[in-house]
């Protein structure tokens, strides 16, 4: 019987590439994110660690917190066939579309007052030639 043999990866690897720096893996682990192994004094992540890691990053730049982020891993853990994780993740996901639309019709609104004042002072200025 042939032994499969788990792939690897340092902190360097990872933050290689990610594009991140080593300090943000090591912050995501204070966050119970991330546990590495550690062979010797170095900390080792296997494939599953590198596959979070890029959920981790995917979910940050989506807007969610890291609580949002810990809970939904939480879950994968304890839920073999993944539904309260999904239903979590669809409220989540929903809530954030909310938040984004909101911040999108705020920003429409700033824009519009802003170039009200733009054009109230290029027509002041216009008159003061």
């Amino acid at each position: 019987m042939e032994k499969i043999v788990e792939q690897l990866y340092s902190i360097s690897e990872l933050s290689e590439a990610f594009g991140i720096s080593a300090r943000t893996i090591r912050f995501y682990e204070t966050k119970q994110l991330l546990s590495p192994r550690r062979i010797g004094g170095n900390r080792v992540y296997s494939y599953s660690d590198k596959i979070r890691l890029a959920l981790i990053l995917r979910a940050k730049r989506l807007g969610f917190s890291l609580t949002d982020i810990r809970e939904y891993i939480e879950l994968y853990d304890a839920d073999p066939n993944h539904k309260e994780q999904i239903q979590l993740l669809l409220a989540k996901v929903e809530r954030r579309i909310d938040e984004l639309k909101q911040q999108q019709e705020d920003l429409v609104t700033t824009l519009h007052e802003l170039e009200e004042i733009e054009t109230q002072c290029l027509n002041h200025l216009s008159h003061m030639d």
